[in-house]
């Protein structure tokens, strides 16, 4: 009986493993779809050890979407912090959607799930996006004050942009029809820098 001689897992590897489970669960069954048993045989662990780590299922939902928001944002954030110059976020919208099949389960539950629960949305709102926007709306000071965009509110300019990023991960074609060709997620990261940068209104229109 070779199973018995298997390494214990850490509490730490534990709680990822069922964080993981329940990211893929909630992502294909969706939250009212999966049991605590689903979780559980997912996770490879017993409902006891759940419940141990969890208090309840929807701790858990609220766990995989703030932490997904985290990763998400932060990673965006981290692109434009590492950009050649305040011009180049065609390049940091582009490489940000290649990547979005990456992030597909992660991205379902936190988009999805947090339009059915009101709470889970609010924690999200608070703890994790206020901050991320704190971030953006930094970046984006630092950008007038050098003169490259113009002077205006640097907060609803930070909303704007992860707004807009927060949309094309949303967007059928890149998401959830399979990600969309990559010619798509070209045209439409640079549809959305060009936008941004530039507005829409055409400059020789009267």
């Amino acid at each position: 009986m070779r199973i018995f001689n298997r390494p214990p897992q850490s509490e730490a590897q534990t709680r990822t493993r069922i964080l993981q489970a329940a990211q893929r669960l909630f992502a294909h069954k969706g939250y009212d779809g999966t049991t605590t048993r689903d979780l559980a045989n997912a996770a490879g662990v017993a409902e006891g050890t759940l419940f141990r780590h969890f208090a309840t299922k929807k701790a858990i939902l609220v766990e995989v979407a703030t932490q997904g928001w985290v990763e998400l944002l932060t990673d965006l954030l981290t692109e434009l912090s590492e950009m050649g110059s305040y011009k180049a976020v065609a390049q940091v919208m582009r490489r940000r959607m290649l990547r979005l099949h990456e992030n597909a389960d992660m991205m379902r539950v936190c988009f999805l799930e947090a339009q059915f629960h009101p709470d889970l949305r609010e924690q999200i709102q608070q703890e994790v996006i206020a901050k991320m926007t704190d971030v953006a709306e930094a970046f984006f000071q630092t950008a007038m004050d050098r003169g490259v965009y113009r002077q205006m509110n640097p907060r609803i300019v930070a909303q704007v942009f992860l707004g807009m990023f927060a949309v094309a991960g949303f967007s059928q074609d890149t998401m959830l029809e399979g990600g969309g060709s990559p010619q798509a997620m070209l045209e439409m990261a640079e549809g959305l820098a060009d936008i941004f940068l530039n507005g829409v209104l055409n400059p020789d229109a009267k």
